[in-house]
């Protein structure tokens, strides 16, 4: 990646750098809600076909989460600029384990790169947590590593 992906964790949350194949960084919440899931926060890298434009990269991406994920459900989509850089972002639930998740996600392409930062917590959670996840997308940079 010719990019350095920098953001503001929350304090008290742990974090892991780099804990799989495109996953940059893992944060969680210090313990579980009542609800019995522990909200985390998920930054993922990868390359994306130069031809797809975010918007594209996008569409397909949740065609193959709806793949993945039981029950997947797009409760929201909208595309803005964030500080300047386009973003796309989804609000999506599906079923992890006997939990019933949401998960804010926004979206950025550059050079070829596509970033995610996907923000997880159990529905009944959401209320508490989707102002601190859209803090956190706030403060996303993409660094052009000769400058980081």
């Amino acid at each position: 990646m010719n990019h350095t992906v920098s953001l503001a964790v929350p304090r008290r949350w742990s974090t892991r750098d780099a804990p799989a194949p495109g996953v940059v960084l893992l944060a969680r919440a210090p313990a579980a809600t009542p609800a019995g899931f522990t909200p985390e926060l998920v930054v993922r890298t990868g390359p994306v076909d130069s031809a797809l434009s975010l918007a594209d990269w996008r569409a397909d991406a949740m065609v193959a989460l709806a793949g993945q994920l039981v029950d997947l459900e797009v409760e929201d989509a909208d595309a803005f600029e964030l500080d300047g850089e386009p973003v796309a972002y989804h609000r999506f639930s599906h079923r992890l384990g006997g939990v019933d998740v949401l998960c804010d996600q926004w979206a950025w392409l550059r050079d070829g790169v596509g970033v995610t930062l996907t923000g997880t917590v159990a529905r009944a959670d959401y209320g508490d947590y989707y102002d601190l996840f859209e803090d956190v997308a706030a403060t996303v940079e993409l660094i052009p590593r000769a400058a980081a």
